[in-house]
């Protein structure tokens, strides 16, 4: 019998079951210890000022209702050139909060404006911190990298590995389910794509097109398709050495990838009609089918790479693209 069944007065049951609660949520928040690749993080006590670092780790925070005190601006698909992605400055509206600090990271982590900042903790769970970068950053607060490898940290890991550093790991929870909701939403209203197989071509260059390069099923990029539904190739599978987020191949074994229906890359029309001209390339079957999603260096290019805010930002505009190629490749 639970202790709480003895207690007859509903609404006393309800003030010790709040309590206790309330209990519980403090006790078992701070301090936080986080085990990852670059060693143990601390954190002390619930941090009120948030600074991130590397790409869309803010996203998290943000998602979750709070503003960070400094992020890293959007070098990458930026098409207004104010350093914010698109869904990052409509959450901020959302939020009525003023753009915060904004880290040039073109030639790496700005650890002086980090600091200028006064962070609590630093959110990079999604990132490329080398040992030392990360050493530097912790002697600001405590920092939140990844647990597996360099830009290895998917969607789902980085909500929760950031908002564990947050103490919002119920609410970072929710925030996947939610996200996984609306994804089985709009898929589900394109079932050509399902089963489909899709490669993800890298930037081809037009100016030699003998090797085709891909991102292998470990990428974010392929990992994002697979949960729209499509899966990876077996060519691709078994072109990929272990471990490696990318492989290549010689355009002489194109029909190696012969089981490929769906190519996502990078690039326009003139790249595609170079690859049309092409001896080589020109025998794939998804060029022959015009099976190929072409990528931009715009928002809906760069929310291929799927973070917490451009999912839901870029779902519709991102399937309609796939089933348009699966279409195709029918």
């Amino acid at each position: 019998m639970s202790p709480l069944s003895v207690i007859r007065s509903p609404l006393l049951l309800a003030v010790v079951v709040l309590t206790l609660a309330a209990t519980l949520a403090r006790g078992q928040d701070f301090p936080v210890t986080i085990e990852h690749a670059l060693g143990t993080t601390v954190i002390p006590a619930r941090p009120e000022r948030v600074a991130t670092v590397a790409w869309a780790n803010h996203e998290v925070p943000l998602a979750l209702g709070i503003v960070p005190v400094g992020f890293a601006r959007a070098n990458f698909g930026d098409d207004d050139g104010d350093g914010l992605l698109p869904w990052v400055a409509e959450r901020l509206e959302e939020l009525g909060a003023e753009t915060p600090v904004l880290f040039d990271e073109g030639d790496g982590i700005d650890f002086e404006a980090v600091a200028a900042t006064r962070p609590d903790v630093i959110l990079a769970a999604y990132s490329g911190l080398t040992q030392s970068d990360y050493d530097t950053l912790s002697r600001i607060a405590p920092v939140v990298p990844y647990r597996a490898g360099p830009w290895a940290t998917d969607w789902r890991d980085m909500i929760r590995l950031n908002a564990l550093g947050l103490g919002m790991t119920a609410e970072g929870d929710a925030l996947i389910a939610r996200i996984e909701g609306q994804i089985a939403e709009v898929t589900e209203r394109h079932p050509a794509i399902a089963g489909k197989t899709a490669m993800f071509v890298t930037h081809l260059d037009v100016r030699d097109l003998s090797v085709i390069r891909f991102y292998s099923a470990n990428d974010t990029r392929v990992k994002f398709l697979s949960d729209l539904g499509l899966t990876s190739p077996q060519s691709v599978q078994e072109a990929t050495e272990p471990g490696r987020f990318s492989g290549e191949m010689s355009a002489e074994r194109i029909d190696t990838f012969a089981d490929v229906d769906i190519v996502v890359t990078y690039g326009g029309r003139a790249l595609m009609d170079t690859v049309k001209r092409n001896l080589l390339t020109s025998r794939m079957k998804t060029v022959e089918n015009g099976a190929v999603v072409l990528l931009g260096n715009d928002p809906v290019g760069t929310a291929a790479n799927p973070t917490p805010l451009s999912i839901p930002w870029v779902l519709e505009d991102y399937v309609a693209l796939l089933d348009d190629a699966a279409q195709k490749s029918e």
